[in-house]
């Protein structure tokens, strides 16, 4: 592996922790972490109450062209939805427990970093 993959491979994992730090101070509760399926990855997979929450975290240091909330383009929201399919047909969940969608939204992994929770960012 590359000296690039890994170091952002790390950094992922950086955001990834800082963003379950967060949500658990919240009141979430972790079910799975970078849960993979066939068409992708979901990093956190969370409850919330009674809903079951889907998260995509992102950390997008430069802000030139999009933050790091704008990086989940429909593709990316395709492949999370498609994930998150597989996640509930394989804990036979469909249809039995309310979903959504959560996004995280890092610009750095500054311990005192803004930590950006959108709630229900998109829907299917």
């Amino acid at each position: 592996m590359s000296w690039l993959k890994r170091n952002n491979k790390s950094s992922g994992a950086c955001a990834e922790d800082l963003a379950l730090k967060h949500l658990k101070q919240q009141g979430l509760q972790l079910l799975a972490r970078n849960y993979a399926g066939p068409r992708g990855e979901i990093d956190l997979i969370m409850s919330d109450g009674d809903a079951l929450v889907f998260i995509e975290v992102r950390l997008r240091r430069n802000r030139q062209f999009t933050s790091a909330a704008e990086s989940v383009n429909s593709a990316k929201q395709a492949r999370l939805w498609a994930t998150a399919q597989h996640y509930l047909q394989q804990e036979n969940l469909v249809d039995k427990v309310p979903c959504r969608f959560d996004v995280v939204a890092l610009n750095s992994l500054e311990a005192n970093t803004s930590i950006e929770w959108i709630s229900n960012a998109f829907h299917f």
